[in-house]
Parts: C-alpha cells; structure tokens; sequence
C-alpha cells in the first residue's frame, strides 16, 4: 500500500497538469488553434531539443539492455493477436475494424505522456529505455497495423505502403533528434555551452507543456458511443499490456530499471495516433475517441498501482 501511495503521489502532479489543460480548453473556451500551436511547438521543438540534448551525451548514459525492445514489442504482439480475436469473436468486426481495435490495446501515448512520467517517476536514468523504445515504437506498431490492415482488405501486402510508413516514422521530429543526438554522443564530445543551455531550457518546459497539450487534446475528443468497446480496450491497453510485458520482461530477466520503464510505458493511456488510424480507415472513431478520454483518466491509478506491484 505504501509503495502504490508513494508511485500515486508522483504521478498525482502530472495527471493535475493534464487535468488543467483539459480545464482550459474544455471550461475556458480556449480555441483549439492555441491547443494545435502548442502542440506542434512541443511536438517540433521542445521535445526534441529535451531528447536530444539528452541523447548528445550518450557516452555518459548509463547502458541500456536492449532485451526490452523484446519484452515491450514481444508483449505488444501477444495483446495485438488477442485483440483482433476479441474484435472479431465479442464484437464481429472486420478485419479493418479488428486491427485499429487491437490497436488501441497496444498504442501508448508514449511521447507526451511516457517522457515526463518516466522523467518524474523513475528519473533521468529511464529516458535512454524510454528513446530507445520511441524509435521503434512508431515503426514497428504502425507496420503491424498497415500489415495487418492490408491483409484484411486486399489478402497480401503493399510494399508502397510499408515504405511511406518508413520514411514518414523516421523524419518524425522525435525519431530524427534521438537518432541525431545518439549519434553526436557517440563522438563524446559536450555540445557547446551557447547551444547546450538554450536546449536545456527548452527541455525543462518539454514535459510540464506536453502534459498540459494532452489535456487540451482530450478536450476535443469527449465521450461518445461506443461504450463496451471502449472499455475492452481500456481493459487490454491498461492491464493485459503492461502485465504481458512484465511477464516478458522477467522471463528474459532484464534489470530492474528497463523492466520499469516498458512497464511502464505500456500502462499508459492510448495514445492519439490510434484515433488518427481510426480516421484514416473510416472505422470505430468514437469508440477510439472515448478509450483515449476514459485510459487516461483511468491510468492516473493503474499505472502507479501497476508499478507499485512490479517494485514489490
């Protein structure tokens, strides 16, 4: 009970700072042309200046064992196949509506959400797991579901589409920093003071600012139909995920730490790219849209219960 009080009172914060945001959209009346400026400000620039000043001193980062691209995407794959099973057997969807389903039980908010949580949560020694996870996230879940979406629909797969999904993941602003200040810290040289504080100032409003987009962002989902849907979801993303991910993890025995960080990066909220593949296929927007609202909220408990669990 203590350690689930102790995870609570340091998410707690950051949940409120994501609470404002959707008060200040929702209440406030703010229009939603701030909300996507301030989006793409942190999306484009803060983000990537905190990650890549990060990355620039990667020979001072503590080592990551790269087992956890197993357990996290391993763990990924189990949910995802379960989730086309329950999308098809409980609720008879397509095979189209089945993977953006299955989706929504594997696809975390990991930028605006994971950065900071883990930042806060379990220190500056989590962000190099937590980027080596951002650059295969995208790649290797959004090819599962074109995979799988192309399979559904024509029975084979689109080598053109696979590609377009390439190289719009790797010239993503996340993706490209992480991979620029990775290979600057391979040199093992500091950046320059004149560029290294800007880039730390930048950093330090990264995760308070994503918090605050993630709530203005929920603010122009709200809840719609599609209820029981949405709860299965929940239900996968939330607990099936990140106790499959765990189960991974010390199967293959990784340390105490990187089993932490895909824990918890796996029980975060649905992140925002499912409702834009939902968009993108014409298929289950609102149950999407609510199960981004609904795991958010619910995750500000089941993620510290989650981690209190695996740190006993």
């Amino acid at each position: 009970m203590s350690s689930f009080l102790h995870h609570l009172s340091l998410a707690a914060p950051l949940y409120i700072l994501v609470l404002i945001g959707f008060a200040i959209a929702r209440w406030k009346g703010w229009p939603r042309s701030i909300s996507d400026v301030l989006s793409r400000f942190v999306f484009n620039i803060a983000l990537p200046a905190f990650l890549f000043n990060m990355m620039s001193d990667f020979s001072k980062l503590p080592p990551v064992d790269a087992r956890l691209l197993i357990a996290y995407f391993g763990g990924c794959l189990i949910v995802f196949i379960l989730g086309r099973v329950i999308g098809r057997l409980l609720f008879r969807l397509d095979g189209v509506s089945q993977s953006v389903f299955a989706l929504g039980g594997v696809f975390s908010n990991n930028v605006l959400l994971g950065v900071p949580l883990a930042k806060s949560i379990l220190g500056d020694a989590a962000v190099p797991s937590v980027a080596l996870i951002l650059v295969f996230n995208a790649l290797t879940l959004w090819s599962l579901v074109t995979v799988s979406v192309e399979w559904a629909r024509h029975g084979s797969l689109s080598l053109a589409g696979f590609t377009k999904t390439a190289w719009s993941i790797l010239t993503n602003p996340i993706i490209a920093a992480i991979l620029a200040g990775t290979l600057f810290g391979m040199f093992g040289q500091p950046l320059p003071g004149w560029i290294q504080t800007p880039l730390a100032m930048l950093g330090q409003i990264a995760a308070p600012l994503s918090l605050v987009v993630v709530g203005m962002g929920l603010a122009d989902y709200g809840i719609r139909e599609g209820w029981l849907p949405s709860l299965a979801i929940c239900m996968l993303k939330l607990l099936l995920l990140p106790l499959s991910v765990w189960g991974l993890a010390l199967a293959l025995g990784l340390p105490a730490l990187e089993t932490q960080v895909i824990v918890l990066l796996s029980s975060l909220s649905v992140g925002v790219n499912v409702y834009l593949m939902s968009r993108q296929f014409n298929t289950m927007e609102a149950p999407v849209a609510t199960s981004m609202l609904l795991s958010t909220a619910l995750s500000g408990i089941t993620t510290p219960l989650i981690l209190s669990l695996i740190g006993s």
